[in-house]
């Protein structure tokens, strides 16, 4: 089941991690991640899909 942003950020926030470090430790671009949590990455394919896969909004 896929999380909101809210809630996403909120659990960052509560865990102490930040969404750059969570892409650094993913292998991921910092600002792609910041793209696809902005909403201005939809997320339906290739990178962007597969970072919203992994943090849970997809």
């Amino acid at each position: 089941m896929a999380i909101t942003v809210e809630k996403l950020k909120e659990n960052f926030a509560k865990n102490g991690q930040t969404l750059a470090q969570w892409a650094r430790d993913n292998g991921f671009k910092p600002r792609d991640v910041y793209l696809v949590v902005g909403g201005q990455r939809k997320g339906n394919y290739g990178k962007g899909h597969e970072i919203a896969s992994k943090l849970g909004l997809k």
